[in-house]
């Protein structure tokens, strides 16, 4: 007999299986700047694998506009609205927009799981480059302006035009997650498994969200050179 067992010491438990996610098929799914082609494309998978949708816009009739083109039962909404209604909060707004947009949903976003999609990029004659955010990364700045929320970062590296096009069956790449605790993670994870072709993959913290958000400006370079919509996909997971 061990000293461990002697002193009574529990076993400890098995590692618990990535691949074993949380069934997310009830939630409300709200997209924030879901006006815009990445939200818009966003909603429109989602939706088409089932989940209830609200897309958000800060001007309500927009969205219900978006939301009528879109069909599949996808409601719109104000921003303030949505994300009341939403389980899960995604944030697919422009940028320039980021800040101001969180700043004015302190309130009804409190308690809620938010994915920040959000890539701060700059363009010039040379193409897309990487911004830094004082906070690190788009999806930092959010954790600090929603203090009361359960911040994640996903759906960087999709694009638009596959998402909103009803020909394209699968979506063939992975999505990389990051966050602070497991159970947040693994919820995104499972929304992304949602969406046939795509697969969530857990890639660390939020302090690691900045790397993930800049390789957009890559795959743009990419996209452009070989007239193509490239994703990412992890190997060997």
């Amino acid at each position: 007999m061990t000293s461990s067992d002697s002193a009574g010491t529990a076993p400890k438990a098995p590692a618990k299986d990535p691949w074993d996610l949380p069934d997310v098929s009830g939630l409300v799914v709200g997209v924030l700047g879901g006006t815009g082609d990445q939200g818009r494309g966003l909603a429109y998978r989602l939706a088409r694998a089932g989940q209830k949708v609200i897309i958000g816009s800060r001007v309500a009739e927009r969205a219900e506009t978006a939301a009528a083109e879109l069909g599949l039962g996808i409601e719109g909404a104000d921003n303030a609205e949505c994300s009341r209604r939403s389980d899960v909060v995604i944030v697919a707004v422009p940028w320039e927009g980021h800040a101001k947009t969180l700043e004015t949903l302190q309130k009804e976003l409190a308690g809620k799981l938010v994915v920040d999609c959000v890539n701060p990029l700059g363009f010039d004659k040379k193409g897309a480059y990487a911004l830094k955010p004082e906070e690190g990364s788009a999806a930092e700045q959010a954790a600090v302006l929603l203090p009361d929320s359960r911040v994640t970062a996903a759906f960087h590296h999709l694009s638009a035009v596959l998402l909103q096009d009803p020909s394209v069956e699968e979506i063939d790449t992975d999505v990389m997650v990051l966050g602070e605790a497991r159970a947040d993670t693994d919820i995104v994870q499972a929304l992304a498994g949602r969406i046939p072709g795509m697969r969530g993959i857990f890639a660390g913290r939020l302090r690691g969200a900045h790397q993930v958000e800049s390789l957009v400006a890559n795959l743009i370079s990419v996209n452009r050179r070989y007239k193509a919509h490239a994703g990412l996909r992890v190997t060997d997971v």
